[in-house]
């Protein structure tokens, strides 16, 4: 199934960074947030994930995050998950930047976590910035607060944001540090974390793509794989290191 060449290329591997998108969680069943059914329909998302729209309505912002929270708290994280949380341990350096928010990768055991979006499953203070784990405190009724007496919000990326620069200024250190570089389960349009692959690659790094798809990328890249990353990374894993994952 891999070519000689991609075998040994991460056998010999010393430092991985790896970017993942949409797609590695939608192979849980992670639900977007376009096209909900019934009162979330009538909003589109840029009227709910946006600055703006929550100091207008806070309460309709919360009730439409928890909601989206509710729905992730049901999936588990996919082989594709288990398989990069166990790819951490086989190196010596390794960074998991991700385009995605909703907490799998944790949930899979990744330590080195860059969230270039927040995560849905956390809050943080619109005044302090103090950010807390606490997932049930609009269940109350009332607005969370922090301990300086602000209102806590969805610690997410939202509409008209700029992504944190600590962590993306992170993930371009990690794609340009590394020997091996993964992209996968994203369209790879996406700036910054598209312009990820690319400095990587530039930088003399082994970059291989995992996606359902060709992307734009495809083409320039040193191997791309179509297939669906929780069976592609599951079996790459055993065939390099003999490590037989079971999703947990």
């Amino acid at each position: 199934m891999f070519s000689n060449r991609l075998i040994e290329t991460i056998k010999s591997a010393r430092k991985i960074a790896v970017l993942t998108g949409a797609g590695i969680s939608a192979e849980s069943g992670v639900p977007t947030f376009r096209g909900e059914e019934g009162l979330w329909k009538k909003f589109r998302p840029e009227e709910l994930a946006n600055f703006e729209a929550f100091m207008r309505n806070p309460e309709l912002v919360w009730e439409w995050y928890n909601y989206r929270r509710k729905l992730i708290s049901e999936v588990q994280p996919n082989p594709g998950h288990v398989a990069l949380a166990e790819m951490e341990a086989c190196v010596d350096s390794y960074w998991l930047i991700t385009q995605n928010v909703d907490g799998l990768h944790r949930r899979a055991g990744n330590r080195h976590i860059l969230e270039l979006h927040g995560n849905i499953m956390r809050s943080r203070c619109i005044t302090c910035g103090q950010k807390e784990e606490t997932l049930d405190m609009f269940e109350k009724g009332e607005l969370p607060r922090c301990t300086c007496g602000g209102i806590m919000r969805p610690d997410v990326v939202w509409f008209g944001e700029m992504l944190p620069s600590d962590i993306l200024n992170q993930a371009f250190q990690a794609a340009e540090a590394c020997d091996l570089f993964f992209s996968i389960g994203t369209s790879a349009v996406v700036h910054p974390a598209a312009s990820l692959p690319i400095t990587a690659l530039n930088q003399g790094a082994f970059v291989i793509e995992i996606n359902i798809e060709p992307t734009v990328i495809s083409g320039k890249l040193h191997e791309s794989i179509i297939g669906k990353s929780g069976e592609v990374l599951p079996q790459l894993l055993k065939d390099i290191w003999g490590i037989d994952i079971e999703c947990r």
